[in-house]
C-alpha cells in the first residue's frame, strides 16, 4: 500500500519545451515507434456464399486426354461412316452381310461379328444414337473410367444380340419362322449405347435420372408399338434394362474411381 501511495502521488513529468524541429533521424525514429495502419483485410467467402463454378460445355465431348476410350472409338465410327457414305452399295451390303449377327453368322463366327457389328453406325453420323453415343459414352467414361465404360457398352451390344436372336434361331428350329430369318441384317452400336444409357442414369441426381430414364424408355416403347422393326426394338428396350440392372456395379465402380482420386491428391 505504501508503494502504491507513494507512486499515485508522484506528478508525472512536465514535457520538456521543445527548443526547435527535430533532427530527421528522430522524426524517424519516431515514426519507426507509431503502429503501422493494417490494409484492408481480404474478405473469404463461406463455402455456401461463394459464386458456383461455371459451366464447361466442352467437356460433354471426348478428348484425347481426358477420355481417351471414348475418343479413339468415335474416331474409328467416324472413319466407318465416312466409308460408308463413300463405298459403293455392293461393297458395302457385302461388308454388313459378314459384320452382321444374325444367327448364321453367331454360329459361325460368333466373336468376330460382335466385334466388327459394333464398327459401324445404322443411320451414319447423323444418326441419334450416333450423338448419344459421344455424349453418354464421354459421361459414363468420366465417372467410372475407359475400360469400365466399354464394359459396360460391351455387355448391352453382346447380351441384347443374343436375346434378340436366340429367339429367332428358337423358332426357325420349331417351324415358326423360315429359314431366310437365320439370315437378317442385324449391325450397329444402338444396343450398346442403350445399355450406356441406363447405367450412366444410376449415376446422375434423381431429378435428372429418372426424366432421363422415361424419356429413353418412352422412345424406345414407342418404337416397339410403331412395328417396323420389332426384333431390333426389343433388343433395345433389353439394352436398356441391362444398363439399369448394372446400377449396383457402376455405383461401386464410381466410388472406386472416386476413392482412388482422393488417395492420389
Amino acid at each position: 500500500m505504501e508503494r502504491t501511495a507513494r507512486a499515485a502521488s508522484t506528478p508525472p513529468p512536465e514535457p520538456a519545451a521543445s527548443a526547435g524541429p527535430l533532427p530527421a533521424g528522430e522524426i524517424a525514429l519516431l515514426l519507426d515507434g507509431v503502429p503501422r495502419q493494417r490494409g484492408p483485410a481480404a474478405v473469404s467467402l463461406p463455402p455456401a456464399s461463394r459464386p458456383a463454378p461455371l459451366p464447361r460445355p466442352w467437356r460433354l465431348l471426348p478428348t484425347p486426354t481426358g477420355t481417351p476410350v471414348t475418343f479413339a472409338y468415335t474416331a474409328i465410327l467416324a472413319l466407318t461412316s465416312l466409308f460408308a457414305s463413300q463405298a459403293g452399295p455392293g461393297l458395302l451390303h457385302t461388308l454388313y452381310q459378314d459384320s452382321s449377327t444374325d444367327v448364321a453368322h453367331l454360329m459361325r463366327t460368333p466373336v468376330f461379328v460382335l466385334l466388327a457389328s459394333a464398327l459401324w453406325i445404322a443411320g451414319g453420323l447423323l444418326s441419334p444414337y450416333a450423338f448419344a453415343f459421344v455424349l453418354v459414352l464421354t459421361a459414363l467414361e468420366r465417372r467410372i473410367g475407359g475400360a469400365r465404360a466399354i464394359l459396360v457398352f460391351l455387355a448391352g451390344h453382346v447380351l441384347a444380340t443374343l436375346g434378340t436372336e436366340v429367339p429367332v434361331g428358337l423358332a426357325v428350329l420349331v417351324g415358326h419362322l423360315p429359314d431366310t430369318s437365320l439370315h437378317r441384317l442385324d449391325y450397329g452400336i444402338s444396343f450398346g449405347v442403350a445399355a450406356s444409357i441406363g447405367a450412366l442414369c444410376g449415376l446422375l441426381t434423381p431429378w435428372l435420372r429418372w426424366p432421363l430414364l422415361a424419356l429413353v424408355g418412352y422412345a424406345l416403347l414407342a418404337d416397339l408399338i410403331a412395328f417396323q422393326d420389332p426384333m431390333t426394338d426389343w433388343g433395345h428396350l433389353i439394352a436398356l434394362g441391362i444398363g439399369t440392372g448394372l446400377w449396383p456395379v457402376v455405383r461401386r465402380w464410381y466410388r472406386d474411381r472416386g476413392a482412388a482420386g482422393a488417395v492420389q491428391v
